[in-house]
C-alpha cells in the first residue's frame, strides 16, 4: 500500500486535471485492492481490517507528512487556505474512486458479508472485496485527511499513542456521535441531497470501547447503504463518497481549528505570564467557578495545555494542584495576596480563561471582579 500523499500528482488546484486525478485515483485504488487480497473471510466479517488498515495508512505517512512537508508545498499560504484546498482535493478522489467502485456492486453483497466466517483470502467473493476495496479507500482517505488538517493546524499527534490515534479516528470518521455529523451535514452537502448524506450517518453513535475491529464492522455495515437502495448505482456511490469526505473534512477542520485556538491562548497565557505558579491556581479556580456544572472540553483542553506550556516554558510543576478535588477560594485568595508587584499578568490570564467556552458567565464575572480588586490593591 502506498504512503505517499494523496495530491501527488499536483492536482490540488481550484482547476483540477481530471485525467491525473483519476491517475491518482487509480493507482492508490490498486494499492488498496493489493491490501484487500491479503484479509481473509474473517477479517472482513469481524470487522479486524480496520485494525490493519489503521497502521498501513498511517505508520508511514505521519513520517513523511508534517509540518515541513506543507511549508515546503505552501510556503506563506495561511492554514484555512491550505486545509480547505485539502478537503476539496479529498471530495474529489472520493467521488472518482466511488464511480470506478460502483460498477462492481450487486445487491447480495450485504447477505454474503454476513456468510464469510471462515473464508480464506482466495475465496472471499469479488464483490465483497469490492466493497471492501471501496470502505477501505475512503477510510485511509480520510485518515490521512483528519491528520493533515491537524498537522496544518499545529495539534500534536502521535498516532502511535493509543489516546492520539483514538482521536484521529473518531475525529477523521465522525463517530463520536451521530448528532455531531448531522449538524455538519446541513452546511457541507446541497439541499437536494442532504436525506441521502442523512440516511448514511444515521444512527451512528458509536460505542466501540476504543475496539478497533468493532469500528470496521461499523463502516461495513454504513456502507452497504450504497448497495441497499435500488436504482441508484453509481450516482449514488459518486454522491455519498464525495459528500460523506466533505463531512469528515469540514468536522476534522472544526475539531483542530478549535484546539488550535485553545493551544494559541495557552501559549499566549504562559508567554506573558510572571507568576506562573498563581496563575494555574487562578485559572483553575476560574474554571471551575461553578463547580456543579461540568467542565466543558475547551475548558479542558486549556487547562491541559497550560499546565504542559508552564512545565515546559517556566520549569513549574505544581503537586499540590494536581491533588486537589475541590478548589478553595480562599486558598487561592492568599496566594494572591502573598504576591508583591504588579499582578497584572495574572489578571489578563484570567479574563482569557473564562472567554474559552463563550461568554462569561456570572459565576466567573465574580470571580474576576474579585480578583481584580484584589490585584488592584495589591
Amino acid at each position: 500500500m502506498t504512503d505517499a500523499p494523496m495530491d501527488a500528482a499536483g492536482t490540488d488546484s481550484d482547476g483540477p486535471d481530471e485525467v491525473a486525478d483519476r491517475k491518482v485515483v487509480e493507482q492508490e485504488q490498486a494499492a488498496i485492492g493489493d491490501f484487500v487480497k491479503g484479509l481473509s473471510g474473517d477479517d472482513i466479517k469481524s470487522g479486524n481490517w480496520f485494525t490493519k488498515l489503521a497502521a498501513h495508512a498511517m505508520n508511514t505517512y505521519t513520517e513523511k507528512v508534517d509540518w515541513q512537508y506543507f511549508q515546503d508545498r505552501y510556503a506563506g499560504v495561511p492554514a484555512d487556505a491550505i486545509v480547505d484546498q485539502r478537503i476539496k482535493m479529498a471530495a474529489r478522489y472520493a467521488a472518482l474512486e466511488g464511480g470506478l467502485s460502483a460498477g462492481a456492486y450487486t445487491a447480495t453483497v450485504a447477505a454474503t458479508i454476513g456468510s464469510l466466517g471462515g473464508a480464506s483470502p482466495a475465496t472471499v467473493p469479488a464483490a465483497v472485496a469490492t466493497m471492501t476495496v471501496d470502505v477501505a479507500f475512503i477510510t485511509q482517505l480520510q485518515l490521512r485527511l483528519a491528520y493533515d488538517i491537524s498537522v496544518l493546524y499545529r495539534v500534536p499527534l502521535d498516532v502511535h499513542d493509543p489516546d492520539d490515534l483514538w482521536k484521529l479516528i473518531r475525529v477523521a470518521l465522525t463517530i463520536k456521535s451521530g448528532e455531531v455529523a448531522n449538524k455538519t451535514v446541513s452546511k457541507a452537502v446541497p439541499v437536494m441531497v442532504r436525506p441521502l448524506v442523512k440516511h448514511f450517518y444515521s444512527g451512528s453513535t458509536l460505542a466501540t470501547g476504543r475496539a478497533l475491529p468493532v469500528i470496521g464492522k461499523y463502516l461495513l455495515k454504513r456502507n452497504v447503504i450504497k448497495i441497499g437502495i435500488p436504482l441508484v448505482g453509481v450516482p449514488l456511490s459518486v454522491l455519498l463518497n464525495r459528500y460523506t469526505t466533505l463531512v469528515a473534512g469540514r468536522h476534522a477542520r472544526s475539531v483542530f481549528r478549535n484546539e488550535a485556538r485553545v493551544i494559541e491562548l495557552a501559549e499566549g497565557i504562559s508567554e506573558r505570564s510572571r507568576h506562573p505558579q498563581l496563575t494555574l491556581w487562578v485559572a483553575w479556580l476560574v474554571i471551575r467557578a461553578n463547580a456543579k456544572v461540568e467542565i466543558n472540553d475547551n475548558e479542558a483542553l486549556l487547562m491541559r495545555h497550560l499546565v504542559r506550556l508552564v512545565q515546559e516554558r517556566h520549569a513549574v510543576v505544581d503537586e499540590q494542584l494536581a491533588q486537589v478535588v475541590d478548589i478553595d477560594p480562599d486558598e487561592v485568595w492568599k496566594r494572591v495576596e502573598a504576591e508583591s508587584g504588579d499582578l497584572g499578568d495574572v489578571l489578563d490570564a484570567a479574563e482569557r480563561v473564562a472567554t474559552v467556552d463563550g461568554d462569561v458567565n456570572a459565576r466567573e464575572k465574580a470571580i474576576l471582579t474579585e480578583l481584580r480588586e484584589r490585584c488592584s490593591r495589591g
